[in-house]
């Protein structure tokens, strides 16, 4: 046994293997198959049958391998709320980012919120309110979606406090037109009339037309 330990430790080592492992590769894609079953679930019309066996049932992976992936029905959840991100808020974050005035970071944010919203996002929203009513970590973890989407309002503002000069305060004026945001976007879920680009926008620039108005030296 020694001599064979002898050998093998003489040998050069083997390549190391460029990219993922294949079998974390496979893993990756069953699990992406199960996050994308837990969303057609949940947005749609059989979201009071959402189970974890369910959910494997749907992707076609057995139940185990579900488990394997995720111990509960909260955890495929909280993968939902984070695999919806690129698609709600991520946009948002660009939209204020990206380089601009304020006046050309405004008219990105109200195009961006100006246009309908998809069936299935808008149900997937709807259901994950649903869980977290009756579950504290999806509650927890949609709160922290939501500090996300209220921030970028925030900083929105604080782009205009940065080009008038201190005695702007952002924080209120942004938080008060996510909260708008939020009740345009409820009210188009019940079949309003769409009118949320000239609303938004009629909003933002009185709100900042008032807030300059009452600096100091304004």
């Amino acid at each position: 046994m020694a001599a064979v330990a002898k050998d093998s430790g003489d040998r050069p080592a083997p390549p190391v293997r460029a990219g993922r492992p294949r079998a974390s590769a496979k893993g990756e894609q069953t699990r992406a198959r199960l996050i994308a079953a837990a969303r057609t679930l949940l947005a749609g019309e059989l979201s009071e049958g959402f189970t974890t066996r369910n959910v494997a049932a749907l992707s076609g992976v057995s139940h185990g391998m579900c488990h394997y992936h995720f111990e509960d029905r909260t955890d495929l959840v909280l993968a939902v709320i984070e695999d919806i991100r690129p698609e709600w808020i991520a946009p948002l974050e660009a939209a204020v980012s990206d380089p601009g005035s304020f006046a050309e970071r405004t008219e990105r944010v109200v195009e961006l919120l100006g246009r309908p919203e998809g069936a299935e996002l808008s149900h997937l929203h709807s259901a994950l309110h649903w869980q977290a009513l009756n579950d504290p970590r999806v509650r927890e973890s949609l709160e922290v979606e939501y500090r996300r989407w209220r921030a970028c309002f925030v900083a929105l503002f604080q782009v205009l406090a940065d080009e008038r000069g201190g005695g702007l305060d952002p924080r209120p004026l942004g938080l008060a037109v996510a909260a708008a945001v939020d009740g345009l976007a409820a009210m188009d879920s019940l079949g309003g009339d769409g009118g949320t680009e000239p609303v938004l926008r009629t909003l933002i620039r009185t709100l900042a037309a008032g807030a300059c108005s009452g600096m100091p030296g304004a």
